[in-house]
């Protein structure tokens, strides 16, 4: 299964080592944008020339048209969806969605038995391509942002390899956003993964909390980072949040809070791009603000870039608060899922990421849940989220959704995460499809 795997990477990457001039065409969420500038520097490593187009779905383009070589990553059913019009063209494909094998050479784990929702993202799917050292980092950043930490399988591989090379370290600590940049106070007023009853959006009971606490959140007139605490400090700060959030009831949040980080020990330290998961969500950020052309400046290394990214990623978190405010206390429970219908009050590029927050403490995990908002052309996004444990149990919400969208628009995506578009006129129908396929 594994060396069937690593041979179709190696073909792929002789394949793309024969290219002149492709067009890599990847995905715009953070893994996508991962992945996409995982191939780029590969390339560049390589002498081969190159140019990007990051796209929100899969469409047939201008830049297409006039490339003779094109790279896809990160995007799944492509001979599907643009087969007619990449004949004559070299293509390949580097992927890990539920996908079929077809004439267009595919490195995708899914073919070869490994789930592309949980064990490998499409960034690591790419690092397994070429395999160059150095890009650890961003394969391991994608498969972050697609929430498939801690990481096991094929992704713990490339771990361990990032462990040999001196590029990854992996520590066992609190596990929310903000570890390396927000001062303490906005570390926890701003932390929506799990969602703080009482602390998250509320910065006057945060410093009440933290002077409880006795750490000192300010020092020599600077604020203080959560990575600047001492060891004594952090179990301090953990044991209170746990038991604060037991006595507020939300006793599966307090398990989410500890877990596996990914530090990336060549990334100057106090930045983003130091801990995996926020540079993760510094990424998504740029994608789902459509900017992602500043990602993939990050990903690069590009000068300038991650102020801009910082700024969208801002906006960003304080969309994804507002959300989960809204979301709380508008979710409806209808029997087989819970429904989130976000119109009007959720953008559509945060609407799956605030849906699955849900899990952190407002939901219980047992069904998923589909989350709606309207997109830029005014049609209803969907975005659906399960846990780990729905899916262990056999639920595919890629299959489900593909089922209930079959004649009313277009669905698909993991067996843990999936989404879809419809018109308008549809979401009845598409309700009662979802159930019946669920």
């Amino acid at each position: 299964m594994e060396s069937a795997f690593i041979k179709r990477c190696n073909e792929v990457r002789g394949t793309i080592e024969g290219f002149g001039n492709p067009l890599i065409v990847n995905h715009y969420d953070a893994d996508g944008l991962a992945a996409g500038s995982l191939v780029a520097k590969a390339l560049r490593n390589r002498g081969i020339n190159y140019s990007m187009l990051t796209l929100r779905k899969l469409e047939y383009r201008s830049e297409m048209r006039d490339a003779g070589e094109l790279i896809f990553v990160d995007f799944g059913g492509v001979e599907e969806a643009l087969g007619d019009v990449l004949k004559g063209k070299k293509v390949v494909i580097i992927d890990h969605h539920q996908s079929s094998e077809g004439e267009i050479l595919q490195a995708n784990s899914q073919l070869f038995g490994f789930d592309g929702g949980s064990e490998i993202s499409s960034s690591g799917t790419a690092y397994m391509v070429f395999r160059d050292a150095e890009l650890v980092d961003l394969a391991l950043v994608g498969a972050v942002g697609d929430m498939q930490f801690p990481l096991k399988s094929l992704n713990r591989k490339i771990l361990r390899e990032g462990i040999e090379n001196g590029i990854v370290r992996c520590d066992i600590d609190l596990n929310i956003f903000g570890r390396m940049s927000r001062p303490l106070v906005w570390f926890l007023s701003y932390c929506t993964e799990p969602f703080l009853p009482g602390l998250t959006g509320n910065d006057g009971n945060c410093y009440r909390f933290l002077s409880e606490t006795g750490i000192d959140f300010r020092k020599d007139g600077k604020w203080r980072r959560y990575f600047e605490l001492d060891m004594e400090e952090r179990i301090q700060l953990i044991s209170a949040l746990v038991a604060y959030l037991h006595s507020k009831g939300a006793g599966e949040a307090a398990k989410e809070l500890i877990g596996e980080v990914y530090i990336l020990a060549k990334q100057p330290e106090g930045s983003e791009l130091r801990d995996a998961k926020e540079y993760s969500t510094l990424l998504n950020a740029c994608g789902r603000h459509n900017r992602p052309e500043i990602g993939i400046r990050v990903c690069l290394g590009e000068e300038g870039a991650i102020e801009e990214a910082r700024t969208l990623l801002n906006e960003h978190r304080k969309q994804l608060r507002e959300g989960m405010f809204y979301a709380i206390s508008n979710y409806e429970d209808f029997g087989k899922f819970y429904f989130l219908d976000g119109r009007g009050r959720i953008e559509d590029g945060v609407i799956g990421v605030v849906a699955g927050m849900l899990y952190g403490g407002a939901l219980p995990g047992d069904k998923p849940i589909v989350g709606i908002a309207f997109d830029e052309e005014g049609k209803i996004k969907i975005s659906a989220r399960a846990t780990r444990k729905l899916v262990d149990g056999g639920l595919n919400l890629g299959e489900a959704l593909s089922k209930a969208c079959s004649s009313i628009g277009v669905g698909g995506g993991h067996n843990i995460a999936a989404g879809a578009t419809i018109e308008r006129d549809k979401l009845n129908e598409f309700l009662l499809n979802f159930g019946r396929a669920l």
